[in-house]
């Protein structure tokens, strides 16, 4: 079975799937909409060797409390974030998809050391918007994740993974994103020959994120 912790916050406990390890080193990981972010830990415990890992189960997603929506995932991603820099000095950010806009904001509000973006977007509104161009999304969506208000805030090393052939984020989105990074804060790195959900199964990608992150 394997190690959770529980984020207990005013309104629901919020799981965690973690691997416990002493030292400076820390990984935070947001995953996509509905994914079960535990199936990532086998890799990350691989590839990760010298960092705490905690993959946060969003609410109402892997045995976690409550009701999602953008606010409370974020009071839940800060709250973590201060329960691990009790722990850890060195904390780096991650996100996937969706967990893209959290691990954006949460950089924007937290002293992370790093940040990874994986198939991010500038606005959930955008992203809509260009699935449904005859509908008003704007005025419906909730939930807005609107990335580049806090992009331009972020100041640590960035790296940016963006699958060539994605069909559910547009490239504009991804590049709108990019371009409202200080300059030298972000690195964009396409990854040939990859659609949304199978970035993950090229060695380019692995080897950008291994390095990135295992980089003193």
């Amino acid at each position: 079975m394997e190690p959770v912790m529980i984020l207990q916050r005013p309104d629901a406990n919020i799981r965690v799937s973690v691997r416990e390890h002493d030292g400076p080193d820390a990984l935070i990981y947001f995953g996509g909409n509905a994914e079960d972010v535990s199936m990532n830990l086998p890799n990350f415990v691989e590839r990760f060797p010298n960092h705490a890992l905690y993959l946060m189960h969003y609410r109402g997603y892997g045995g976690s409390e409550g009701e999602p929506s953008e606010a409370a995932i974020m009071e839940d991603a800060f709250a973590l974030f201060d329960v691990v820099a009790k722990r850890h000095s060195r904390i780096a950010a991650a996100g996937r998809s969706l967990g893209t806009g959290v691990a954006v904001h949460l950089a924007a509000e937290r002293p992370v050391s790093r940040l990874v973006l994986i198939t991010p977007y500038d606005s959930m509104t955008y992203v809509a918007e260009s699935a449904l161009p005859y509908v008003p999304v704007k005025w419906l969506i909730k939930d807005k994740y609107e990335s580049w208000q806090y992009a331009p805030a972020i100041s640590v090393p960035t790296l940016i993974l963006m699958a060539e052939n994605d069909e559910v984020i547009p490239a504009e989105s991804t590049q709108r994103l990019y371009r409202l990074f200080k300059e030298g804060v972000a690195t964009l790195l396409v990854i040939p020959e990859t659609r949304h959900n199978s970035i993950a199964y090229s060695n380019i990608y692995w080897h950008a994120l291994t390095a990135f992150l295992n980089a003193e």
